[in-house]
């Protein structure tokens, strides 16, 4: 009898175990490619600016696992809007389109323009100043943390007009940047602080800044439209980790399709002036 219901209980086992191995295949929809444009212009200060880049890819399936899908057979010209100067980016391979010709007009408007397959896309952007850097230091006060280390940016505010700025920190080896926005809306003509800082977390393998560490920091100059993208674009990234966040919804950027709108692109052009910081901490 006790070798009966040891050979049930085997044969449940068995079953069991086959049952867990059953693989179920879901059919997920899969959307037609699109354009995906990384279009920054980005203006170091003090410098020329002439040297500039625009990626072109194709989307895939979220489940594709091939990687990116280069476009290479794109015409891609950027013209200032005022003088009608075009700046014409060539195709070096691997979806990359380059010139050295560029010519940066603080607060002028330029637009891009894109043709592939027969469409044409279409985007405007206004190339944003950014404010002198006043101080840039180390604390362990004033941040999330007052034990930990954190990097200091003090810059004044551009008074008597709206601006929007954006930042970009991040340490070298991480694998995510940090993003910040702010608008000038109650700050006018002020000295601002905007800090880097970073604490213990074992989940993301996250230590606070020591001696040593380095803090590579971006500093940019934005349009409005721009911040309401990006806005809305780090919300939803950080929502991402809040279990009662809002669902994340497609982000439209600014690159349109006149021949077909309803084909429109990914992405976004941004032009923008940018100090780039790399600190060290003592």
């Amino acid at each position: 009898m006790k070798f009966i219901y040891l050979y049930i209980l085997f044969l449940v086992l068995l079953t069991f175990s086959v049952s867990c191995t059953d693989i179920v295949d879901v059919d997920t929809p899969v959307a037609a490619p699109r354009l995906v444009v990384e279009a920054s212009i980005d203006v170091e200060k003090g410098t020329p600016g002439n040297e500039q880049s625009i990626k072109l890819s194709e989307s895939r399936p979220y489940f594709d696992n091939l990687g990116e899908l280069p476009v290479t057979e794109a015409a891609v010209k950027v013209t200032n809007n005022t003088t009608n100067e075009e700046f014409v980016f060539t195709n070096i391979g691997n979806g990359m389109y380059t010139t050295s010709s560029f010519v940066p007009v603080m607060n002028q408007s330029y637009t891009l323009e894109i043709i592939y397959k027969g469409e044409t896309y279409t985007a405007q952007e206004t190339l944003t100043p950014v404010p002198e850097v006043d101080e840039i230091s180390q604390s362990r006060e004033g941040g999330f943390n007052d034990e930990a280390l954190e990097a200091n940016i003090f810059f004044y505010d551009i008074a008597g007009e709206e601006n929007f700025y954006f930042f970009r920190f991040e340490e070298p080896g991480d694998l995510l940047p940090e993003l910040l926005v702010i608008p000038d809306r109650f700050i006018d003509g002020n000295r601002m602080r905007v800090f880097f800082e970073k604490e213990d977390d074992e989940d993301l393998n996250q230590d606070e800044f020591e001696s040593g560490d380095i803090a590579n920091m971006s500093f940019y100059g934005i349009s409005e439209q721009y911040f309401n993208y990006l806005d809305i674009l780090i919300t939803q990234y950080e929502d991402g980790e809040n279990p009662f966040g809002t669902i994340p919804s497609p982000i439209k950027g600014n690159c349109v399709n006149v021949t077909h709108p309803d084909n429109y692109a990914f992405g976004y052009f941004r032009i923008s002036e940018v100090i780039n910081i790399s600190y060290t901490f003592d």
